[in-house]
């Protein structure tokens, strides 16, 4: 996954709970959670921070939390912005630093212990959350401040909080009658569960499947890099020969290169099937609960379907809007993409003969084939040209140059793995303006995928501006014996994606936690991280840090100028993938009736407009898709698109006025980076580009039209 926030309180409302009474004089002095965090920056200390720590943790930070909100309703004074909503923003601090960590770490560095405590814990803060959001006398006064309040007292961002606020209540339950608010608690509960089961069956899936291959023959295509990985995961399992597993830098190079089209096939059937196979990993009614639940808490609320739920606070506004997106992309690009299909299919014809038919698990092979083929290019090429430490110090160095901040690695600050790393990030000034963990490499205890998140937001309380700690988690080409971690130009691009939604959480500088950063409307999130992938093909950027491992030679001319006439290779494909999972998307939560069908048939005909490759039986994508069923992009895969149409207008004014400019760099931070949720993002948009984004720069940009 490209994005996952912090679980702030607004997610607390999509968790759970049942708790229990616990006695907690005997380990206050020994829980970390308890004391002052006596570290640089007082970031978490993940050095003493145990499993057994959690839980006594956690429910003495909900009983503290319940007091700081009797606090709020007891208070004699009349309701005020103050006492009410700014009071409530900061309640509740043990119970964020606690479920933070937990929650961040049942992600990146999880175990079976941990995943049985989060099945127990998940439900328990359902339940508080849902008390806290169903308290009618704590909603009297938010509502009696939304109603009274001078708005033309409050900041833009204050009375943007007041809203937020409000909505946080209305939109989870506080207006409902006491009978549906006990429905709304058990579907709540209900949902948070569900979502939790999904992720660790998919977890699970993904670290119970390998593919062993003892025969060298059988992987005639595959680059020494590739084998050499392999070798080491079979050595590591203790298996003979090579071993391959579902994680992307393992599946990825078999599916490109490897010419033994049985093991293709075998690898992406293992792949797709991960949770639609019928053992205890099968994810298919949970997705049926999952979208019920979904529609059953939007239409409590007063929503045809949870779409309408979801889009009433985004860029997009509603399902329409987002429909027209989708629709005009599809037109725009499906022609393009039928054609590149049609090129891949003609070379693997050449090669096979004439009667050969693409299939799913033959494309990655045959569209590597044709880009070589055409642009002398491939991932082997350049691999050696991206070595991790050169392309942290590139992208790192990218920031310097754009913004003026650097990057000192911290070794005093503790890490929740010997793979992290963590830096103390400086402005121009020197100053000290955040913390950043990086997270590299695929292991066993880690959820596929890539993501930023906060283990700390920024704000600004009592004349401090108390600075964020933001951590990037991504899956890259570990390092084997004999090679440093040579990355891959997908996933350096990954990586400056990632990079960018740190940047954003790096420059926050709003004064309330919930507003600042990443905490913004969905289909705006994305604009800061995309907008850092314009860099890659760029001579300026690759010249800083793309050096040879072995001989430290620069990458030639020659190779960028492949690069940069390749970048557009199949750009019309991998819209209409994204386009297919944002038709799918809003299938599920478009829909105005519980689904009581079979899930693949169903996804199947939600996104056959798009699809250019013949459906394999008994696959699919929707069991395995936690972006819509657990990672808080339900009815919002668009945004992928609607950001990609606001980054590819964005950049554009920086290849107009030069790359590192630094009157542009400085206009996206103050205007995009620096103000989160303060404004709404059309206005921010505006303030930084001048006009709206239309879809014209991404057509362009992708050579759909000249």
């Amino acid at each position: 996954m490209k994005y996952n926030k912090t679980l702030t309180k607004s997610l607390l409302c999509a968790m759970a709970v049942v708790g229990a009474t616990l006695n907690l004089t005997s380990c206050m002095n020994k829980n970390p959670f308890f004391s002052e965090y006596k570290t640089p920056h007082e970031t978490a200390p993940f050095h003493k921070i145990k499993l057994e720590h959690y839980e006594p943790a956690l429910m003495e930070g909900i009983k503290q939390h319940e007091a700081d909100v009797e606090a709020i309703i007891n208070n004699p004074e009349d309701p005020t912005f103050e006492n009410t909503i700014v009071a409530l923003e900061y309640a509740g601090e043990l119970l964020d630093r606690v479920v933070t960590v937990f929650f961040t770490l049942n992600s990146a560095e999880t175990s079976d212990e941990m995943q049985a405590l989060a099945q127990k814990l998940s439900p328990v803060l359902t339940e508080h959350s849902n008390n806290i959001s169903l308290n009618e006398k704590l909603f009297a006064r938010v509502k009696a401040v939304y109603e009274t309040a001078d708005k033309r007292a409050l900041s833009t961002e204050q009375q943007r909080l007041l809203q937020k606020c409000y909505d946080g209540f209305a939109r989870n339950g506080a207006n409902l009658s006491e009978e549906d608010k006990a429905k709304y608690r058990e579907l709540t509960t209900e949902l948070s569960m569900t979502t939790l089961t999904f992720n660790q069956n998919m977890l699970k899936a993904t670290n119970a499947y390998s593919l062993n291959v003892t025969d060298s023959a059988r992987l005639k295509g595959m680059p020494e890099s590739a084998l050499e990985a392999a070798a080491q995961t079979a050595k590591e399992k203790g298996h003979e020969g090579w071993t391959f597993t579902l994680q992307a830098p393992s599946y990825g190079p078999l599916m490109m290169y490897c010419e033994d089209r049985d093991l293709r096939r075998e690898l992406y059937m293992a792949y797709n099937t991960q949770n639609v196979q019928d053992n205890e990993f099968n994810n298919e009614e949970n997705v049926k609960k999952i979208v019920n639940l979904r529609l059953a808490i939007a239409q409590l609320l007063g929503y045809e379907s949870h779409a309408d739920y979801v889009l009433e606070n985004r860029m997009a506004e509603n399902a329409v809007n987002v429909n027209q997106l989708l629709g005009q992309l599809l037109d725009a690009y499906l022609p393009a993409a039928k054609e590149e299909v049609k090129a891949v299919q003609e070379i693997a014809a050449r090669t096979e003969g004439a009667d050969f038919k693409l299939e799913a698990w033959d494309w990655s092979f045959y569209s590597e084939k044709l880009r070589s083929e055409k642009y002398s290019l491939n991932d082997e090429m350049v691999r050696p040209y991206f070595k991790l430490e050169n392309v942290t110090n590139g992208v790192f160095g990218l920031a310097t140059r754009l913004y003026g901040i650097t990057f000192v690695e911290n070794k005093d600050i503790p890490v929740f793995h010997p793979d992290v790393k963590a830096y103390d990030v400086l402005d121009k000034d020197g100053s000290y303006l955040a913390v950043i963990y990086t997270d590299f490499f695929p292991r066993a205890g880690k959820r596929s995928g890539a993501w930023m998140t906060n283990f700390k937001e920024q704000y600004k309380k009592d004349g401090v501006d108390s600075r964020p700690h933001v951590s990037i988690t991504m899956n890259f080409t570990k390092p084997t014996e004999s090679k440093p971690a040579l990355l891959t130009q997908d996933e350096v691009e990954t990586f400056l994606h990632e990079f960018g939604h740190a940047l954003h959480g790096i420059f926050a500088a709003t004064t309330y936690p919930s507003m600042g950063g990443t905490n913004v409307y969905r289909d705006f999130v994305e604009l800061p991280s995309q907008i850092m992938e314009n860099f890659l093909p760029k001579k300026e950027f690759l010249a800083t840090f793309a050096f040879h491992y072995e001989t430290g030679e620069l990458i030639p001319d020659e190779l960028i100028e492949r690069i940069v006439r390749a970048q557009n290779y199949n750009a019309a494909y991998a819209c209409i993938r994204q386009l297919s999972f944002g038709m799918l998307d809003m299938a599920w939560y478009s829909r105005t009736t519980p689904f009581e069908g079979d899930v693949k048939a169903y996804e199947k005909e939600a996104w056959a407009p798009t699809q250019l490759l013949d459906a394999v039986e008994g696959t699919n994508m929707t069991t395995r898709f936690g972006h819509i069923m657990s990672g808080g992009y339900s009815a919002g895969y668009y945004s992928y698109k609607w950001s990609e149409m606001l980054d590819a207008d964005a950049f554009a004014l920086f290849d107009q006025m030069g790359i590192y400019n630094e009157i542009v760099a400085t206009s996206f931070r103050k205007n995009v980076l620096e103000k989160g949720s303060s404004e709404h993002p059309k206005v921010l948009y505006r303030r930084f580009r001048g006009q709206d984004a239309t879809i014209d720069a991404m057509m362009k940009r992708d050579g759909i039209i000249k």
